[in-house]
């Protein structure tokens, strides 16, 4: 009569132990990109102050008159005349998606590096300002702002 074994099966401390250290590998690598501290709110606000000011641009060209970009730290406002050959922008812009005014507000830790200069564009889409460079902390990207065309890339 033979005698029938009983085999246990399972996981050895070896592949428990591998399995643990892999998980806290990927743990400690992925956190960071789900809080939010590998410059997504920086990339985004440059990404939105980029479309604001091209939008700006636009708006001064198609609508034939003066648009005004107004900064601080952390905010874009875009305003224009209310009519053509207007000297001061005093109405607001409404945006792509209809919010009045126009403005791009920077989350947490987005800001520019310093106060931007306050620009306008005129009719022709021309800006009122030398080439201006817009720089955001943490990130290595900039805007530009063209003198001659009003380019904004």
């Amino acid at each position: 009569m033979r005698l029938l074994r009983s085999r246990h099966s399972g996981f050895t401390l070896v592949e428990l132990v591998t399995v643990m250290v892999i998980g806290g590998i990927l743990a400690a690598t992925m956190m960071p990109r789900f809080t939010g501290s590998h410059g997504f709110e920086e990339r985004g606000f440059h990404d939105e102050t980029l479309a604001a000011l091209r939008y700006a641009h636009k708006a001064a060209i198609s609508h034939r008159r003066l648009t005004c970009v107004a900064f601080t730290l952390t905010t874009v406002t875009v305003t224009i005349a209310s009519v053509n050959g207007a000297a001061a922008c005093n109405t607001d812009l409404v945006g792509p998606n209809g919010q009045t005014p126009y403005r791009v507000t920077a989350t947490d830790t987005a800001r520019f590096n310093a106060v931007p200069t306050n620009l306008t564009f005129n009719p022709l889409g021309q800006p009122s300002t030398a080439t201006q460079v817009l720089s955001f902390t943490g990130l290595p990207l900039t805007v530009t702002i063209e003198a001659e065309t009003g380019y904004v890339h």
